[in-house]
């Protein structure tokens, strides 16, 4: 279906506009065992979330499913230098096992599916 510059533009103006930022996380040169750093990550990736912060995380991973290159982060800041501040507060970029790169992203188009099954107490998200 062929869109007109006008109907682009009014679909856009409706769109949903949701500025959030992307920390994308590479691995340093730094030597040491990053094992022992994890779980404090973890933890302060939990902390985030139950703080509303978090939007979504996780590696970048191959055809096996094993973590390869970047880890991203998607947060909610009110600017890039809250979102900073929120990167330089992660351990493994704190201790300097990695370093960050912040993306602002406006969420436009898209969306998901959450599927709740009240008598069996499961749930599925698409």
């Amino acid at each position: 279906m062929a869109l007109t510059p006008k109907q682009v533009n009014e679909l856009h103006d409706k769109m949903l506009h949701k500025r959030l930022y992307v920390i994308f996380s590479e691995p340093t040169e730094k030597t040491g065992d990053r094992r022992k750093v994890f779980p404090k990550h973890i933890a302060y990736q939990l902390e985030i979330e139950r703080k509303g912060i978090l939007f979504a995380a996780g590696p970048f991973v191959n055809s096996k499913g094993k973590p390869q290159g970047p880890g991203m982060i998607v947060i909610r800041a009110k600017s890039m230098a809250e979102a900073k501040r929120v990167a330089e507060a992660d351990p493994f970029h704190k201790l300097g096992f990695r370093k960050f790169r912040i993306q602002a992203w406006e969420i436009n188009e898209g969306g998901f599916n959450i599927n709740v099954k009240f008598s069996t107490g499961t749930y599925t998200i698409e």
